[in-house]
């Protein structure tokens, strides 16, 4: 069976968005129509996903989830480097300008705490100060 933490050593973003678009748009055209009159006119050569594929598809999707947040506070961060304010970032990620301020202050949070665990990478001292700065206020 196909779990997150498999498919995600297997794929790379671009890749994993490509097999969960193969497998989705199979899976769509598979599905019988809702009127019974034009399910005799289906295409009955659209094989439906086999139950390993099911279960690849839905590990597909949180992997892309995943892997697409991993890089989100990256982002936040290159777009207050670049000017944006709180209200823009907020926009753009579909939130009140408070959620984003909050979400990427704990983001720089785990990154001091990783980097004072052994064995993790995280930002140095000097990086989290510059983090904080540049992430200010929420309403700078």
């Amino acid at each position: 069976m196909a779990t997150p933490d498999e498919v995600e050593r297997q794929y790379t973003l671009l890749s994993a968005a490509a097999r969960f678009d193969s497998l989705r748009t199979r899976d769509a055209l598979a599905s019988p129509p809702d009127d019974e009159d034009e399910a005799d006119d289906f295409a009955a050569d659209t094989a439906s996903l086999t139950r390993e594929e099911a279960l690849e598809l839905l590990a597909l999707g949180e992997v892309i989830a995943r892997k697409a947040a991993y890089g989100r506070q990256l982002s936040v961060r290159s777009a207050r480097r670049a000017g944006a304010s709180w209200s823009q970032i907020g926009a753009a990620l579909g939130t009140s300008k408070q959620a984003a301020w909050e979400a990427h202050n704990r983001w720089i949070d785990e990154q001091a705490k990783q980097q004072q665990d052994a064995g993790h990478w995280g930002l140095d001292d000097n990086a989290i100060d510059t983090a904080r700065t540049l992430a200010g206020e929420p309403d700078d």
